[in-house]
């Protein structure tokens, strides 16, 4: 189906940048050294496009992996358990869109189930598809929550991240320690001021009764 403008001529589709090859790639990178005022032909750095290209290939594999398919194999014997799954400081490894610099830091998943739970491997894997891209923190959050609630369906999701970014630690500002703290919640967690406090306990450490 055509996506007709106001003036009822079709939409012309946004074309994705055509990906570069690995040489052209690699080349990028010798063109930043020497941008730095470094020698790309010295010994030291005659391999350095080939390593950062091929770490390229890891810090940024989730733009190949489907988050949402990720999900898709759930269980219903749970024995009518519905209370509170958490999944308790994953290591979270990003990068900044704005700056290219890294993101670490943890992530807090929980969510109420409604007829289905999934393996707690795939909300860590979950995690690290949208994780390994170029992200903002607040986007990032709103993505794995957001993704988890529409495939898994459950009564509720949260998400918290707690965060540093080299873009303030490293360059700027210059404010190293500083953690950034976003959450994301829906359903019961973001109705129900109980199950909020309870969650929040929990990520800390706590029992719920201590509050």
């Amino acid at each position: 189906m055509n996506i007709q403008t106001k003036t009822g001529k079709p939409a012309k589709r946004k074309q994705s940048p055509e990906r570069p090859t690995r040489a052209e790639a690699e080349e990028a990178v010798r063109t930043l050294l020497l941008w730095a005022g470094e020698d790309p032909a010295r010994e030291g750095l005659l391999d350095t496009p080939k390593r950062v290209v091929k770490s390229y290939e890891e810090f940024f594999k989730g733009y190949a992996e489907d988050p949402g398919a990720i999900l898709s194999r759930t269980f219903e014997e749970t024995d009518g358990y519905d209370e509170m799954i958490l999944l308790r400081d994953i290591r979270l490894e990003s990068h900044c869109e704005h700056h290219m610099v890294p993101i670490t830091g943890k992530a807090h998943v929980a969510y109420l189930p409604g007829r289905r739970v999934v393996g707690i491997s795939k909300l860590a894997r979950v995690v690290d598809a949208y994780a390994k891209r170029f992200q903002i923190q607040e986007k990032l959050t709103a993505q794995i929550a957001n993704t988890i609630q529409e495939v898994l369906q459950p009564r509720g999701v949260a998400v918290v991240i707690e965060a540093n970014h080299q873009c303030i630690s490293t360059r700027g500002v210059h404010k190293p320690g500083v953690s950034m703290v976003t959450s994301h919640m829906l359903g019961e967690f973001r109705e129900n001021p109980s199950t909020r406090r309870e969650f929040l306990a929990m990520i800390q450490g706590r029992n719920y009764t201590e509050l």
